[in-house]
């Protein structure tokens, strides 16, 4: 991943506002930025609107906000490993896309899914700027949408974690989610014995500490490929945290108090360790 000095920038820009409030009042009420982008939206084609610091850090605010929804699910994903290896899968599957929307969002995009409308926003000198964009006839759907926004990004291009997340391959995130939920007759169901808090603990560890040298995309052949859907989902959102932590380290008080979940408090403190490696897919089970 290379962060350039534009990325650094919108980063910089976007968050800058949240240094004037109190870190704990800082996210907004449900669906305040969709609202908001909504009621700003041209009647027809695609239009730049300004639009204020304020509503501008809201982008941030929810990057933020889907990022800690990325960790919950990852820490969901975990606890079900043995008590529902298809939940397991389907909840580590969003993890990585809450992350990769989060991205997204750092990177100044919002789809609007009622209005149909993808936003841009741009930093201005002194201001932001919003595009508004018809998603008709495009990879609409936020599910492919955020994806390829993200990996079509010069930051994250050559950046193997993350993908197009094409659904009609074998190794692919969607495309292992799609057969969790729509493939019939999978027959999958052992009996219900959720982890306890110590073996929680002690995934969450094993998860950390796995090296690789190829990027462990799960496979729809292997399902449930639970491991590698838990594995690139935990890098994926140590990715995010990383990300924030180099372009505004301490000096954004929001960032300083919500780059630590309370949730996720005792289960992980985002490390990535050396280990035994991960075996290559034609030599798993």
């Amino acid at each position: 991943m290379n962060i350039n000095v534009d990325f650094q920038n919108r980063l910089i820009a976007t968050f800058q506002p949240l240094n004037n409030r109190a870190a704990s009042r800082s996210f907004p009420s449900p669906a305040y930025l969709a609202n908001a982008l909504s009621k700003a939206t041209p009647r027809a084609g695609a239009q730049s609107r300004t639009v204020t610091p304020e509503l501008a850090s809201h982008f941030g605010t929810a990057a933020v906000d889907m990022w800690w929804r990325s960790v919950h699910s990852f820490l969901i994903s975990t606890s079900l490993t043995e008590a529902s290896p298809i939940w397991a899968s389907v909840s580590g599957y969003y993890s990585s896309h809450y992350s990769v929307r989060g991205i997204a969002h750092l990177l100044g995009y919002f789809y609007l899914f009622n209005d149909k409308k993808l936003v841009h926003l741009e930093p201005k000198p002194n201001s932001f700027s919003c595009l508004f964009s018809d998603s008709k006839g495009t990879n609409s759907g936020e599910h492919k949408l955020y994806w390829v926004l993200v990996k079509q990004d010069p930051v994250f291009a050559a950046d193997p974690l993350f993908t197009e997340n094409k659904q009609n391959t074998d190794e692919s995130d969607a495309a292992h989610r799609n057969f969790a939920n729509y493939i019939d007759h999978l027959c999958n169901y052992p009996t219900f014995r959720p982890l306890d808090k110590d073996t929680i603990i002690n995934r969450v560890d094993h998860i950390s500490k796995i090296i690789f040298q190829d990027v462990p995309i799960p496979r729809k052949s292997k399902f449930p490929d639970v491991e590698y859907v838990q594995l690139i989902a935990y890098h994926r959102l140590v990715s995010f945290r990383k990300i924030l932590d180099e372009v505004l380290g301490a000096s954004n008080r929001f960032w300083t108090v919500n780059r630590n979940p309370s949730f996720a408090t005792g289960y992980t403190n985002f490390q990535l360790a050396e280990a035994t490696g991960l075996p290559q897919p034609d030599q798993r089970r």
